[in-house]
This record gives structure tokens, sequence and C-alpha cells, in this order.
């Protein structure tokens, strides 16, 4: 499947009493984020984006911001003049679950 087949997908975003992802069940969502994702430690997703101002990377957060709080889905940002870091897992879980991998790739849409 592509990136965008996974941005399509709707995903109610976890709400506990589940396990997190294991490993193998990790590999094949990762597999179909665009470059720049990372797995880490089997617990969260990472990465960083790059802009020409402060002003972009600030409209990025705020477009973000909106599509997460449509979701229920909330990543960490972290705001720099041209830069943006986004760390994203399912904190009722403590680790990762598919809604991350979705949220994920939706995110790269806003990006593009």
């Amino acid at each position: 499947m592509s990136t965008c087949d996974l941005a399509d997908r709707t995903c109610e975003p976890c709400r506990g009493g589940i396990p997190p992802l294991k490993p193998a069940e990790i590999e094949p969502f990762a597999a179909e984020l665009s470059a720049g994702w990372t797995v880490v430690d089997g617990h969260h997703l990472h990465k960083e984006y790059a802009f020409d101002d402060f002003v972009g990377a600030l409209g990025f957060v705020n477009a973000v911001g909106a599509l997460a709080e449509e979701m229920g889905h909330h990543p960490d940002f972290e705001l720099g003049w041209g830069r943006v870091v986004i760390t994203l897992w399912t904190h009722k879980i403590d680790g990762l679950h598919e809604a991350d991998f979705v949220l994920a790739a939706r995110i790269d849409r806003v990006r593009t």
C-alpha cells in the first residue's frame, strides 16, 4: 500500500485497554510512511520538518494542530525558527497504535 492509502484510512485513536503494537506489527505500517519518519525504540514516531522561517513553521504547527484536534489524537511539537519536530505515540497505551501511523501520513499531506 502507498502512503496515500494509509492517510485515507479511518482509525479511532486508542482509548487504552489494549497493548501497543509489537515490532512485527509496526514494520508494515512504518514501511507505508514517507521518508523522514523514524520509529524510536518501538515506542514512538519522530520526524523533523524544515521551513524557510518561523512563520512557515508556526503555520504548519497550527495546521497539524487543527488536524490532530479533528482526529482526537495529539502529537508533541517542538517549534523553532525554521523547524518543527513531531513526536507521536498513543499516550493511553504508552506505545504505538495504528492511529499513530494514520496521523503521521496525514501530517505529511499538510506539509506538501
